[in-house]
């Protein structure tokens, strides 16, 4: 395997608020390489953004206390100076955010963007620029670039804004490229054909790809490796299948439960995980994920879970206190349809509203 072009190890963000310390990201470690793409999966808060930002060298402020390692090219990018960060952020390492309209200046042509984007890293004329950036718009796939380019965003429909964004990221050749929620508010049909154009130009250009999201459904087909997290911290990674096939963290199981399957009969109740995510202020003792597990046990209520490697399963990770042949078992059970006792309870409290 190759050496990652970007390796996070044990990073942690915390945020001083009126209210206490958030711990928005609690040690995470994670790694990607080139021509590959990592799904980073959870629900919302759940650290997934916070995370990359930092990495971007976006939170930086007067109220956040970072910690850990996140090396680009031998460099560790959360010690390096705001002057040093811009050389390579939108250069070497580039992101897609969530919503292209706020993050598209709706007073500047899509093209003006495009070009001050080129010209902050590279040094060329305006017309070569320009000539770029309809390049770009035709290579995400946008009709009549070369009229489009002149264009405002509003003018753009959201589908045609998210691959312009694609085309801002891809301006100067990034090897690391962060895709935040790339398909938030988009059609079925859009949302597979940015993720389709995210894939292809990965492939054609040989970058790492993290694709943040929080539906296990967005990465099944795209992504070689899954991080999933909860309450700040990743709970489980592994290879894509063997998150789909063979998943041993309960947490994993909610979300894969709550994903609609055309092999389940018309009609049958998606089950939901009880609870809501804790406060990441207040986050519970032991286990996060305690408060919301059909599994819990009372040393789950006392003792925190690390990142332990599954046995018999290479490259397969999980934080959970369940032995290994139990979690296997309840898998089972759960694939056959067999719902623990909580889960069974909200769908039937669901289904009496």
């Amino acid at each position: 395997m190759a050496a990652p072009l970007l390796q996070i190890e044990d990073l942690k963000v915390d945020f001083a608020t009126e209210d206490g310390i958030v711990h928005a990201v609690g040690g995470i470690s994670l790694a990607v390489g080139p021509g590959q793409m990592l799904g980073v999966v959870g629900e919302s808060g759940s650290g997934k953004s916070v995370s990359m930002l930092t990495v971007m060298g976006l939170t930086r402020a007067e109220n956040a206390t970072i910690s850990g390692v996140a090396r680009f090219d031998g460099k560790n990018v959360l010690e390096l100076s705001d002057n040093e960060l811009r050389k390579i952020r939108g250069n070497d390492i580039a992101m897609i955010f969530q919503d292209p309209l706020s993050s598209l200046h709706p007073f500047y042509k899509v093209g003006s963007q495009l070009t001050e984007a080129i010209l902050t890293h590279r040094d060329m004329s305006k017309a070569e620029a320009r000539r770029r950036a309809v390049d770009l718009l035709r290579q995400v796939g946008i009709p009549d670039p070369e009229g489009r380019v002149d264009a405002y965003p509003h003018e753009f429909s959201g589908g045609m804004r998210q691959r312009a964004m694609i085309a801002m990221a891809l301006s100067n050749d990034p090897k690391v490229l962060i895709a935040d929620e790339p398909t938030t508010a988009l059609d079925v049909t859009v949302q597979a054909q940015i993720l389709d154009l995210i894939a292809r130009l990965q492939r054609e250009r040989d970058m790492a790809v993290i694709l943040i999201t929080h539906d296990l459904g967005v990465v099944a087909e795209h992504a070689d490796e899954i991080a999933v997290m909860y309450a700040g911290k990743v709970v489980e990674q592994a290879p894509t299948d063997l998150i789909f096939d063979a998943p041993e963290h309960p947490y994993t199981w909610g979300l894969l439960q709550s994903i609609p399957r055309l092999d389940r009969p018309l009609g049958e109740p998606l089950v939901p995980i009880p609870g809501r995510p804790p406060s990441l202020i207040a986050l519970p003792s032991g286990c996060s994920f305690h408060p919301r597990c059909a599994y819990v046990r009372d040393r789950h209520r006392k003792v925190e879970p690390g990142l332990e490697p599954v046995p018999d399963q290479n490259g397969h990770l999980v934080a959970c206190l369940l032995e290994p042949e139990t979690r296997r078992r309840l898998w089972a059970e759960l694939r056959e349809g067999k719902l623990p006792e909580a889960a069974r309870e909200s769908v039937t409290l669901r289904d009496s509203v």
